[in-house]
Formats: structure tokens, C-alpha cells, sequence
């Protein structure tokens, strides 16, 4: 996956594309392997880089949602569980069964829980994980050893699907090229173009070479995530906002904090919301919060109340108390949540439905619903496309179709098992040159070789995007992710033939990005920016 050639691809195109999606989140990702898998023409194009914004900023969870089940959404829990199933099927090597337990602390929740999660259980059918069961005071302990074991009673223990998100993104970029696709980050869509007042295309600046073109298409598809009502502006000034934006925040803590292999959640914190601790790349991933926001961003910044709010559960419930300087980063995502009728500014009460709305002049717009129903999502906007841009009609493929990476044979060496099939050729790098199976810093189990791989592979323009979101670094240890900085920008820059300045400028960059991931460094936004 070469952005050079996709580039290249696009702008010698010498036929209208038939499908132009317009972001590199879950869901434009998804919409574009679901459309190239049909067959049809297409190009894709992110601002920033894939996954850039809330689609590597999740929970980590491939889930039904507990929470909506909680709330009779009974239908969304279906779908999603469903959707579950098949991604554990469909991309092995990122997507794994995760047991979770749920304390009880009062008699009845064991009892209460317990009928739930076999709900849970029935709603997955043949697609469901391993079967919930109940756990006595002693089983819970031995599951989930740190948790406050004043007044428990026992648990509920269930399975769901974890994974890691901006890797899958990567992954599914790949099957898109692998498809015909033409995908490219780094460039912005500035305008909709529009023949007799039906759109036709798009302009898009390339950040890169700061040069501007455009590209023809029988269907535009707005997938931008929260700034779906930007491109809708684009198309129709004036338009009211459809999406309201709420902002989850995660810590992550060294695993000593969840020493077993076992997830916690607790259904209802004191805020209504569900909180997490999973294991994740050896950490633990805490989470989350609900907090509406009047503005959003590429980068959002955890609130001072909600960092209180995570760290003080996390000691309210482990036994092993987790100090500020314990937080190994501090991350936040935005959620584009569908307004209901009246407007509701309770984030909690809006829709997780996905939506797909057609405009006058043909512009289609999906927004809502989360990753684990990505592939769902996609299906449904990709028949809608065919319509609006009377295309043959053909059916969708991708519910059993496997995604670039996928394998049944797990990978021993643990940082190469997200490459999935791919691993073979990252080590291939590493064994031409003994020094670039190095690590890019002695805490970060990441090796130089990788670096080489994302560059020429994986579409890695900056450091961030190693840090961030090829591998984890910036997640899983900020600090240590600063430091590895100066090493991944020295690769980056003989693989992308730039020089030393551009090197420097990266360093810099990173580093300022990165300081606002360190819990003890990082400054809360303007309080005035939330309702």
C-alpha cells in the first residue's frame, strides 16, 4: 500500500469513479472494502491520517454493549453481537475472545446480572464466545485478584471481543487496495463538486505537496465521523447539525493493576455509565466517561472532572490503588452521536444507531453507530450508493470475507502477532540487518524493522502515525513513546527520502503532541468547550 501510486491512480483516472468516500475512519474504510468488493470503482480520502480521530481512541472493545441491552435497545445489541461474531471470524489475528467479570457487592446482582448476560448469551446465537456463568465470592477473587474484595459476593463472568482498533483500520486499508481501491491519506476534501445541481465529485488538497485536484464520481459518501456536518455544509449552507458530539476518556495503566487475564466491568457508575478494565498489549485499558462537548477536534483533550472521575473508580474498585504517576497515558475520543427529535443534550440518551441520510443533490451522508458494526454500516451504505448512483446492484461479500492480515496461526512473538500474515515479512526485514531487530526504545516492545514495514507498506507519513497508530506506543507508554521519537523519525526519513530538517521538524511535532498524553503533564480544555 503506496500512497504515491494511489495517488497516481487517482489523478490519471480517466473515468468518473463510481464511489468516493470521503474518511478513513471505521466507517469510510469499511464502505470502501465493501464497495471495491463488489466490484465497483473507488476512491477514498482522509485528512489526516486512518483512524486519526475516535476510530483509535475506543475502548478496545468488540462488543453487543451491555449498557444498550440495559437500555432495551434490544435491536442495536442483536446487530452488533452478530457483527461480533463474524469480525472474530473475519480478522483472527486482531480480534480474540476476552472474559469479563462482573462483581457483585450486593446478593442480588450475581442473580440479577446473571439473567442478563444469558440475554446476552441467546442474542449472539451461533455466533456467540464462550457461555456467561456465575462465580462464587471465591472465583471471583481468583479470576480478578485486585478486586476490593469488602462486602463482594461473587460475580458474573461473560465473553466478549477485544481487539485493536487503529491496527484493524490499517488492515482494512490494505483489503481495500487489495481490492482495486485507491485509498489516500493526508488529503482534505475542500469542496463538492456538483453537474445541474447533482453532485459529482470532489476537490481535494493534498497536504503533502500542497497542490489541489479533482476527482469525478457518480456517488460521494460523507463518512466523516463527528465532522459529517462540515462536508454537509459543504453541500447545503445552512443545514442544521445532525450529530452531537461526547467524549470518552481512557487511562492506561502497567498491568500489575489487572494481573489475571480477565477484564472488569462495572454496569453502572455513578455518572449511569459502564466501566471497563481490559487487558490490552500487557496494560490495562480504564475507561470510560460520556461527557458532552459543544466543539470537537482531531485531538481532544481529557477534562480535568473526567480524569478525577476514572482514576478515583479505579481506586474505589482495585485494591492496588493507581497513582497519578502509575498512569501510563491519557487518551480521549469523540463520539458523533445522532441527535434525536428535541435535540437532547443528554449524549448518554442519543442514539448509537448508525444514519444514513441522502441529500437533495445526491450526497450521502453515514454517521453514528461504533466499530463493531462497521461492517453492517457499510453494507447498508453501499445499497444505498448503488441507487443514488444507478449502478448494477450486487450483493455484499464481506460477511465472511476474510481482511488483509488474516490468520489462524498466532504469532509467538508478541509484537508481531497484529501483522497477522504479514508477520513473515516484517521479520524478513529484520533478519537482512541484525540492527533493525532492535527495539525503538528498551520499554516499547517495538522493533525497528516495523518502522521500515510502515513506511513502505502501511502508508506511515509522520511519526505519529508509527507511534500512534501502527504500533501503540503513544497509548501504551507516552513518555517512553517521546523518547523513541528521534530513532522512528531517523528511519522514517531515509524511507521517505526526506532530510535531517524534516527529521527535527517531526521530532518537535511528536513530542508536543505526546506531552498531552502524560497524566501528569496533560492540561484539561477550556471548561467553557462542554455543556
Amino acid at each position: 500500500m503506496k500512497r504515491s501510486l494511489s495517488l497516481d491512480r487517482v489523478q490519471s483516472a480517466e473515468q468518473p469513479f463510481d464511489i468516493v468516500v470521503i474518511g478513513g475512519g471505521a466507517s469510510g474504510l469499511g464502505a470502501a472494502v465493501d464497495a471495491a468488493s463488489r466490484g465497483h470503482s473507488v476512491a477514498l480520502f482522509e485528512q489526516s491520517d486512518f483512524a486519526k480521530g475516535t476510530s483509535c481512541k475506543s475502548t478496545k472493545l468488540v462488543h453487543g454493549g451491555v449498557r444498550y441491552l440495559q437500555q432495551g435497545n434490544v435491536s442495536l445489541v442483536l446487530e452488533a453481537l452478530h457483527e461480533r461474531g463474524r469480525l472474530a471470524k473475519n480478522a483472527p489475528h486482531l480480534v480474540r475472545s476476552q472474559a469479563f467479570v462482573i462483581p457483585s457487592y450486593k446478593w442480588w446482582q450475581k442473580h440479577y446480572y446473571g439473567i442478563g448476560m444469558k440475554m446476552y448469551d441467546a442474542l449472539a446465537g451461533k455466533l456467540g464466545l464462550e457461555p456467561s456463568r456465575k462465580l462464587s465470592r471465591e472465583k471471583t477473587l481468583q479470576a480478578i485478584p485486585t478486586i476490593n474484595p469488602d462486602h463482594l459476593t461473587g460475580g458474573v463472568c461473560y465473553s466478549d471481543g477485544q481487539f485493536d482498533d487503529s491496527r484493524l483500520a490499517v488492515n482494512l486499508a490494505q483489503t481495500a487496495e487489495d481490492l482495486g481501491a485507491s485509498v489516500v491519506n493526508y488529503a482534505r476534501c475542500t469542496r463538492i463538486l456538483k453537474d445541474n445541481g447533482k453532485v459529482s465529485g470532489v476537490e481535494i488538497h493534498d497536504l503533502e505537496k500542497d497542490t489541489t485536484f479533482t476527482v469525478k464520481a457518480k456517488v460521494v459518501i460523507n463518512a466523516t465521523g463527528v465532522f459529517v456536518d462540515d462536508l454537509r455544509k459543504m453541500d447545503e449552507p445552512g443545514s442544521k447539525d445532525i450529530v452531537a458530539v461526547s467524549q470518552g476518556i481512557h487511562l492506561i495503566l502497567p498491568k500489575k493493576f489487572l494481573p489475571g487475564n480477565s477484564a472488569i466491568m462495572i454496569p453502572k457508575t455513578s455518572d449511569g455509565r459502564v466501566l471497563f478494565a481490559v487487558p490490552w498489549h500487557d496494560h490495562v485499558v480504564l475507561g470510560t466517561t460520556d461527557t458532552p462537548l459543544h466543539h470537537k477536534s482531531l485531538e481532544p483533550r481529557a477534562l480535568i472532572e473526567e480524569r478525577d472521575f476514572v482514576i478515583a473508580h479505579a481506586r474505589k474498585y482495585l485494591t492496588e490503588k493507581p497513582e497519578d504517576d502509575d498512569v501510563c497515558s491519557i487518551f480521549a475520543g469523540l463520539r458523533p452521536l445522532v441527535r434525536a427529535k428535541g435535540d437532547s443534550e443528554n449524549t448518554k440518551a442519543l442514539s448509537r444507531d448508525h444514519t444514513i441520510m441522502i441529500s437533495k443533490s445526491g450526497l450521502i451522508t453515514l454517521t453514528g453507530g461504533k466499530w463493531t458494526t462497521y461492517r453492517r454500516m457499510a453494507e447498508d451504505v453501499i445499497n444505498q450508493a448503488e441507487g443514488v448512483g444507478s449502478m448494477e446492484k450486487k450483493e455484499c461479500v464481506t460477511k465472511e470475507m476474510q481482511i488483509h492480515g488474516w490468520t489462524q496461526n498466532k504469532n509467538e512473538q508478541a509484537n508481531l502477532a497484529v501483522y497477522g500474515s504479514d508477520a513473515s515479512h516484517v521479520k524478513a526485514i529484520s533478519q537482512e540487518d541484525p540492527a533493525l531487530a532492535e527495539r525503538i526504545h528498551p520499554d516499547l516492545n517495538y522493533q525497528k524493522a516495523e518502522v521500515i514495514w510502515h513506511a513502505r507498506e502501511e502508508m506511515a507519513r509522520t511519526v505519529e502515525d508509527v507511534l500512534s497508530r501502527r504500533t501503540r506506543a503513544l497509548l501504551l507508554n507516552a513518555k517512553a513513546s517521546i523518547a523513541a521519537a528521534p530513532v522512528v523519525a531517523q528511519i522514517l526519513s531515509k524511507e521517505l527520502g526526506q532530510d535531517a530538517q524534516w527529521a527535527a521538524q517531526q521530532v518537535k511535532d511528536y513530542t508536543e503532541l505526546a506531552k498531552r498524553y502524560v497524566f501528569t503533564d496533560a492540561s484539561s480544555v477550556d471548561d467553557s468547550s462542554h455543556k
